[in-house]
């Protein structure tokens, strides 16, 4: 079976279709950049450099593709435009490996770790409770038990649309009453998880940035009360950011990365957005792994992140 053997048909038209805007985008704006080239030269270079970053790839991770293809360029001497896209690609690939962004087809959890606790940090407004809720199907779907934990007290709403989801997809939840201290349900989610033998406990956390201290020291006590039952846990520290936000994004990623020890990314909102090259940057920045992508408004429209896939996706004919 070849490495591609388990993304679906379905999977990969949805993958190609979130990324229609970036790719038209991107694709577009370097073929008017080489116009009347036939070699990849220092103006050439120039140029993509202005397209990446515009494309929200970011400052440095442009910097570093560009220095790669200089001396890709520097080393062949005769580099053709024609050649520019598979180069580009060929380090896109290369930076995504070694940012340990995986290249998995199925919504899986470690062996013997059960419950799998995941906790899930982002601002208001990311995608938060629906990238919550689209996770729990999947796994339910995979043929896990399941279970949620309320902890976002300081929202009244957002204990209700993560109810909605419980019910929607049919797993069930832990919530208190809103003003509730977060630690509190955080802890009673993971003794009910344990007690209950479920497989993954996914935990909502309070979207808040205005106060970092105050943010750090939530997060920080809720990972104290969770490892009173499960010394281990929280296994999986899980930051939603809105890929349509751009260099936003990077922005906030870079204040929960402060706040606590984020290991995985989900970016949401990519079917919106010229914006993709985001993934990228962010994976490259803050050396966390991009685990998941929501590529469209579906339930079945978040996906796990497989770099050969998005790349491939985002280098194919338009």
């Amino acid at each position: 079976m070849g490495i591609f053997s388990f993304f679906s048909k379905e999977k990969k038209e949805s993958l190609d279709k979130g990324l229609e805007k970036t790719k038209t985008s991107l694709f577009s704006r370097i073929a008017k950049a080489v116009v009347g080239k036939s070699t990849v030269d220092a103006e050439v270079l120039d140029n993509l450099e202005e397209i990446l970053v515009s494309s929200d790839v970011g400052v440095t991770t442009t910097l570093k593709i560009i220095k790669r293809l200089e001396e890709r360029v520097a080393k062949d001497k005769y580099v053709s435009t024609d050649e520019l896209n598979k180069l580009l690609k060929a380090e896109i690939t290369d930076l995504l490996s070694e940012n340990k962004s995986d290249s998995i087809d199925e919504f899986t959890i470690p062996a013997g770790k059960r419950p799998y606790v995941i906790m899930v940090v982002g601002v208001n407004g990311v995608g938060k409770t629906t990238t919550i809720g689209k996770l729990s199907h999947q796994f339910k779907k995979a043929g896990l038990n399941v279970m949620l934990g309320a902890a976002d007290t300081f929202r009244a709403a957002a204990v209700d649309q993560l109810d909605i989801w419980s019910k929607r997809v049919g797993v069930p939840i832990v919530k208190q009453a809103m003003g509730s201290d977060p630690a509190s349900v955080a802890f009673e989610s993971v003794q009910t998880a344990v007690s209950q033998n479920m497989d993954v406990l996914i935990i909502d956390t309070a979207g808040r940035l205005h106060n970092k201290i105050n943010l750090m020291n939530e997060l920080s006590k809720i990972k104290r009360v969770i490892q009173k039952v499960v010394p281990d846990a929280p296994h999986e520290i899980l930051l939603v950011l809105d890929a349509s936000t751009g260099q936003n994004a990077i922005e906030q990623a870079k204040q929960f990365t402060l706040a606590t020890e984020v290991n995985a990314l989900a970016l949401t909102k990519l079917d919106g957005t010229a914006k993709g090259g985001v993934v990228i940057g962010i994976s490259d920045e803050f050396k966390i792994p991009v685990k998941y992508i929501g590529v469209g408004e579906k339930i079945e429209d978040l996906q796990v992140f497989n770099k050969n896939e998005f790349v491939d996706s985002l280098f194919s004919e338009i």
